[in-house]
């Protein structure tokens, strides 16, 4: 059988870890129990990763990926700014409700990371990758339909970062998929609020 590369192992076993944190939860989650997910030999493992510490930033990283790419695809421009806006936060809900496990799991690595001595700065880290993220996209957007900000990206991305990460944690706990769209229309005319046309500038 060929050998698959080390950058093709991590992906693998990160989504084995993924799969078994989301089932198992993360403290009860074993390098063994991954490597069994994958497939793979514990020995592969240690290959790839060389600390739970490094798994757990891969998994980070690969999870909020998984939501931003759907996200990244459905902010193309659209006739208006609101639409543009809307589908990408249509994108993102559709995610979260689709993979509910996936989404408490980022949860679950916060706490974790927090309470486990030496992990601190994992969650750190996952909360600057989604300000980091919301960043991106804002200044994609910024570019694609020329539009300049009434507020500073870095305060953009954090009070989207915020939003939905307290939003998505109100859905999982309460539930009721069909009582967030008039919240999500809110949101949307709030951040749509936030910008002008480029000719509005002096």
């Amino acid at each position: 059988m060929a050998r698959k590369p080390s950058a093709e192992r991590r992906r693998q076993l990160t989504e084995a870890a993924i799969r078994a944190m989301t089932r198992d939860g993360v403290p009860r989650t074993t390098t063994r129990s991954i490597a069994a997910e994958a497939g793979v030999s514990l020995s592969v493992f240690h290959y790839c990763f060389d600390s739970k510490q490094a798994l757990i930033e891969s998994v980070i990283e690969t999870i909020t990926g998984h939501s931003v790419t759907v996200v990244r695809e459905a902010i193309r421009p659209r006739a208006t700014l609101r639409e543009t806006v809307a589908a990408g936060f249509r994108a993102y809900w559709d995610h979260v409700s689709a993979h509910p496990g996936e989404h408490m799991l980022t949860y679950e690595l916060t706490q974790y990371a927090l309470r486990q001595p030496g992990f601190e700065h994992l969650a750190r880290r996952q909360y600057e990758l989604y300000f980091e993220t919301y960043a991106e996209l804002v200044e994609q957007l910024s570019r694609d339909m020329d539009f300049v900000l009434r507020v500073p990206v870095p305060v953009l991305a954090r009070y989207l970062a915020a939003m939905t990460d307290g939003l998505t944690l109100n859905f999982l706990v309460l539930g009721d998929d069909s009582a967030w769209a008039d919240i999500l229309d809110t949101i949307t005319d709030h951040v749509a609020g936030l910008v002008r046309d480029t000719d509005e500038v002096v």
